[in-house]
């Protein structure tokens, strides 16, 4: 039996969960997310803990339930606190803008960097090279950062580009004359 699987998810102080046969829907100060737990996963609400036990002794059944805790366990905490991804962009001349709900970044290509930012993500712009990306759903936020990290991943000789903050970039040494 897994050990992440066995631990009930505590309901955070502020957040309603209800468990519907195999919909658990969250709902908090930051918002109301939902998810459909998979048909191999027993799912239940018991005094301000929700638990998970799979529903037979088949392999898929006990991969899937430590996953399924943790996926409701990420939404319990995204209504509760939200998640964030910061950015920082390195290289001279690099930066970014937002316009409306468009960040526009200059990454050192012949054209500037366009990208429409989803409803459901925040996208905030300190200085003109640190972006940070917050939201409800984790898996949402995570996937917003990893696209702009996308653009322009930081190269091994120089580490210009975009990294998560505190991201450490293996440098290589240059060519020998």
């Amino acid at each position: 039996m897994s050990r992440i699987g066995k631990k009930p998810v505590e309901i955070l102080e502020g957040v309603t969960v209800e468990v519907n046969g195999q919909d658990v829907k969250a709902k908090g100060a930051k918002g109301e997310l939902s998810l459909r737990v998979h048909d191999d996963v027993s799912v239940k609400l018991e005094d301000n803990v929700v638990v998970f036990a799979p529903r037979s002794t088949s392999l898929a059944a006990k991969k899937l339930y430590p996953t399924m805790r943790t996926l409701v366990h990420n939404i319990v905490v995204g209504v509760k606190e939200g998640f964030e991804k910061k950015l920082e962009i390195q290289g001279v001349g690099f930066r970014a803008q937002m316009q409306g709900t468009t960040i526009v970044m200059q990454l050192g290509f012949s054209h500037e960097v366009r990208y429409d930012i989803p409803k459901e993500v925040t996208v905030a712009i300190e200085e003109q090279t640190k972006i940070t990306v917050t939201g409800i759903d984790k898996q949402l936020v995570g996937q917003v950062a990893a696209k702009i990290r996308g653009f322009k991943p930081p190269e091994p000789y120089k580490g210009k580009g975009i990294r998560y903050a505190g991201e450490y970039v293996m440098r290589k040494e240059g060519k020998k004359k």
